[in-house]
């Protein structure tokens, strides 16, 4: 797996460790909640035409995956930023917006003053060959159950076998445990090409992916980037 540090640590954390830096900085007044959850979501579109430059021209069409907790506000965040870089993006959502954490809630309602939101369950019938990129925005570090829901298990395996589109996670594939680099016993993980992680690498980033690779073929990402969000 290729690793770039780009403007953050190289330094590695777990997922307590991280969300742990992330309320002491809230809480300390020098930085909001949703001054972070921007930036994640720039640094996530840099590394995206950092990684592709083409996809920074012409039409470009794009399907971000959002769940139900912070992870999903930081798709929100990436897919109204490619929208007002002229991309036609299409969000689909795992969960109920009106549970989402405030931070997070705040850029759904955002995003939906530029495009709709349509149920997951959709995102199946989508022509992922017409498409140039998948962001997976659904779960990201912390999940520690596996992931057995029937649509997303179609849904991953649909992407994962398509050939076209660009595949990034944000901060891991979702389905994987940051800290293990597995996914939990009998779970499905989605397939990435790019990994972009903020201020540190978790464990997973940082390991052999041969372990991972014989629960879950091609789980992780053959790139990681880590990206500085002000911690």
């Amino acid at each position: 797996m290729k690793t770039s540090g780009q403007t953050g640590s190289s330094e590695t954390i777990t997922s307590d460790e991280m969300r742990a830096l992330e309320q002491a900085a809230i809480a300390s007044g020098r930085v909001t909640g949703l001054e972070l959850m921007e930036r994640a979501g720039r640094g996530v579109v840099e590394a995206i035409f950092e990684e592709w430059p083409s996809l920074a021209e012409g039409e470009r069409r794009a399907v971000v995956l959002c769940g139900p907790g912070n992870n999903g506000g930081d798709g929100f965040v990436v897919a109204r930023l490619l929208s007002e870089a002229g991309w036609v993006v299409a969000v689909f959502m795992f969960g109920n917006s009106e549970t989402l954490p405030p931070d997070a809630r705040s850029n759904f309602e955002r995003w939906v003053t530029v495009g709709d939101v349509a149920d997951i369950e959709l995102a199946s019938q989508v022509d992922y060959a017409a498409c140039d990129l998948v962001v997976d925005a659904l779960f990201g570090i912390g999940l520690t159950r596996p992931i057995t829901t029937p649509v997303l298990r179609d849904l991953f395996k649909t992407i994962s076998l398509a050939e076209k589109p660009a595949r990034v996670a944000v901060d891991v594939p979702s389905g994987v445990d940051s800290d293990s680099g597995l996914p939990p016993e009998g779970g499905s993980a989605l397939r990435a090409d790019l990994m972009v992680t903020f201020h540190a690498y978790k464990p997973c980033h940082l390991q052999d992916a041969g372990a991972g690779l014989a629960r879950a073929p091609a789980a992780l990402a053959r790139h990681v980037v880590v990206k500085d969000i002000g911690l």
